[in-house]
């Protein structure tokens, strides 16, 4: 990344990419949150220094954004945030930890981000605006779909498909071969042996709709 970051939010999450992108020598400009009571603070000595307005007074080609937001549960918040600031014209860094595995033919959409300690074994692909969360691991050939969240400790095994907008909760477990659709939130902990469609909350060992 050449251009400074500017990371949106000021929340845990924001925080862990923050740490992140220091190890990846990243010049951060500093931290933008729509709370005012946080203005004027700093988040692991980086300022705190507006909100949205902040980020829109600077031109879309002098800065690279990183989305600060995580999600514990299927959300659209991150995905509207991001895509508002692209509607824009801002483009979104993409984040890998310096101690993440990713194959070397792994495809990374844009503002994806890859966080401590995680795998991404060959064939994968990751869209846009998605969250591989610490010691997440992803084996073979999965395909994640945008805005699409998996949370520290999951276990995709190979070839899973994960449709836009899923959360798959820590520590879950999807065994090979697994479809989940759009928009679904697989709780922490769960085993998913079945094909999920879109819109559903799963829990349990093997997963059961709720």
């Amino acid at each position: 990344m050449n251009l400074p970051a500017i990371v949106l939010g000021a929340g845990g999450h924001a925080k862990v990419l923050v740490d992140a992108l220091r190890g990846l020598g990243t010049d951060i400009r500093g931290i933008v949150d729509a709370d005012p009571a946080k203005h004027g603070q700093t988040l692991l000595d980086v300022p705190i220094i507006g909100d949205d307005r902040t980020v829109l007074a600077s031109p879309t080609d002098s800065v690279l954004l990183v989305n600060g937001l995580g999600t514990v549960r299927a959300s659209l918040q991150r995905r509207q945030i991001y895509e508002s600031f692209k509607s824009k014209g801002y483009q979104f860094a993409t984040v890998v930890h310096g101690s993440a595995i990713v194959a070397p033919d792994v495809t990374l959409g844009e503002g994806a981000q890859v966080m401590a300690g995680a795998v991404i074994q060959t064939g994968c692909r990751l869209g846009e605006n998605t969250i591989v969360n610490t010691r997440a691991a992803i084996d073979h050939d999965c395909a994640i779909g945008s805005h699409a969240h998996i949370s520290p400790g999951a276990t995709l095994c190979g070839n899973v498909a994960v449709g836009e907008g899923t959360h798959i909760g820590a520590g879950a477990t999807v065994i090979q071969g697994i479809r989940i659709g759009r928009n679904c939130t697989v709780a922490a902990g769960a085993l998913v042996i079945r094909d999920i469609g879109d819109d559903v909350i799963v829990a349990g060992a093997p997963a059961r709709e709720m």
